[in-house]
């Protein structure tokens, strides 16, 4: 069967023995972009495809750079998830250069080179990584990386392998089956799906590898197990299509558009904002307000079972808190909240000298105003506020990565009833402490959505427990 894959694609196709199982296989070959993500089935022989299309762009590199030294890495979440892929790397080279590829017996770390006869520069060397050991992505930067079983590779591990290939411009491949369809790697295969200038994502059922299921869809194997198990679990697993649960408050959020390397700057105004907590997460985020007014979240402390002077002092104790223009805001039903004989405002005027700050406002307004954040700017690009892959608290509240507590999906919701209807004007007062933290931040930061209508809010000042001459009602006209 002709898949137009090109001529050069097929005569190296045949070389190494390998044919593509369908138009699906064929399609993810065909794509030459940089960024593709690959949701496969079980069995569906998205190993055997990122692979394949490793292969295709070594030739390309190789065109590239002429002449240079070429590296890859295969990365997973640790180096026995890379040994599929290594497998048939080693395989395809063997056929190509026979007994000048060199092969390490061990995938712990692992290591393929091939060389010329003579020389000690090797024309090609891909190497495993693990996502374990984040010091073995520090090094050198890659012409190309396939992650493998991505779905188990945690955000960060995926930020620094987009980081390690910017400098040659080159790519990455995941592929993976879903482990739940929640977190970062459902959400890029959803933002890839329609394509863009750079990136693709595909969806790879396990029907369509007919060395496994030669009945295709109607296999034996494929009718039973769809049978014996949930949808969710025969779409997700079998399928390759996420099944996300309905209820998320946040569904604007989106990994690949507000997940960023964000930098401190130690020239902005530091914005401290914070959600307190014992029992549920205690969060602080810190946040500064970039020029064009774009939010950048670059650190957060979400810790449970801290009382508030300790989580002072973890601050205190950074460089972070040589900034001298810095703003305290507290969500301000907590504000006011003893600890002991202090309030939770009066603790930190102590140890800290900062007054803390906040506004009052609904669940919903302060919904909406996050919301107003999350969009993208039709002209930019660009989403009002972005945060920093190692924020895994907040981030696990808007859905992108598990909760870091006890590695649970655990994000904010609505109130759902049994046939998944939303229940209620409100969401589930639960797994929010970040968000709330944000939420009143940026309220108190920028004010409310407003419609163009006055509209005034309680700017409160919490100074010692106590209202101070400075409390006063400002009216607010609505920004257009």
């Amino acid at each position: 069967m002709d898949y137009r894959l090109g001529e050069l694609a097929e005569v190296l196709f045949k070389k190494v023995g390998f044919e593509p199982t369908g138009e699906e296989q064929a399609r993810i070959l065909r794509t030459r972009k940089r960024f593709k993500a690959i949701a496969g089935g079980e069995q569906s022989g998205k190993s055997f495809i990122s692979s394949e299309d490793w292969l295709l762009h070594f030739i390309e590199d190789m065109s590239r750079f002429p002449g240079e030294p070429l590296l890859y890495w295969l990365v997973a979440a640790d180096y026995e998830r890379t040994r599929a892929e290594f497998g048939y790397i080693t395989d395809d080279l063997t056929k190509l250069f026979g007994e000048i590829v060199e092969v390490s017996k061990r995938v712990d770390p692992g290591v393929i080179e091939v060389r010329r006869p003579g020389s000690d520069k090797p024309i090609v060397r891909i190497e495993t990584k693990s996502g374990k050991d984040p010091r073995t992505l520090a090094m050198f930067a890659p012409n190309g990386v396939v992650v493998c079983e991505a779905s188990q590779v945690d955000l960060e591990t995926y930020m620094k392998c987009q980081a390690r290939v910017t400098p040659k411009n080159g790519w990455i491949t995941l592929g993976g089956t879903y482990e739940g369809a929640l977190g970062w790697f459902p959400g890029l295969i959803a933002a890839w799906g329609y394509g863009d200038k750079d990136a693709q994502s595909f969806i790879l059922p396990a029907p369509t590898n007919w060395h496994f299921y030669p009945g295709g869809v109607n296999d034996p194997k494929i009718l039973r197990l769809k049978q014996e198990s949930s949808d969710e679990f025969f779409l997700e697993r079998i399928m390759g299509v996420a099944s996300p649960p309905k209820g998320r408050v946040f569904t604007e959020f989106r990994p690949d558009v507000h997940i960023r390397e964000v930098e401190y700057d130690p020239d902005l105004p530091l914005y401290i904002w914070e959600d307190p907590g014992y029992g549920h997460a205690h969060a602080i985020l810190l946040a500064q307000k970039a020029q064009g007014g774009q939010v950048k979240v670059f650190k957060e402390f979400y810790e449970r079972g801290i009382i508030t002077e300790d989580m002072i002092d973890v601050l205190m104790g950074t460089f972070y808190w040589k900034n001298p223009n810095k703003k305290l805001v507290i969500d301000p039903n907590y504000a006011k909240q003893h600890a002991a004989t202090r309030s939770i405002a009066e603790i930190w005027l102590a140890k800290t000298g900062l007054v803390a700050y906040g506004t009052k406002c609904r669940i919903s307004e302060g919904t909406e105003r996050v919301k107003s954040f999350l969009k993208v700017h039709p002209i930019t690009g660009e989403p009002g506020i972005i945060f920093h892959p190692s924020c895994k608290g907040i981030l696990s509240e808007f859905g992108a990565c598990p909760n870091p507590f006890d590695g649970q999906t655990k994000v904010y919701s609505w109130k759902m009833d049994r046939e998944g209807n939303v229940v209620g004007d409100d969401p589930d007062d639960r797994w929010n402490d970040g968000i709330k933290a944000l939420s009143y931040g940026i309220v108190e930061e920028f004010g409310l959505v407003t419609t163009g209508a006055r509209h005034e809010v309680i700017m409160r000042r919490y100074d010692g427990g106590a209202r101070t001459p400075r409390e006063e009602r400002l009216a607010m006209r609505g920004r257009r």
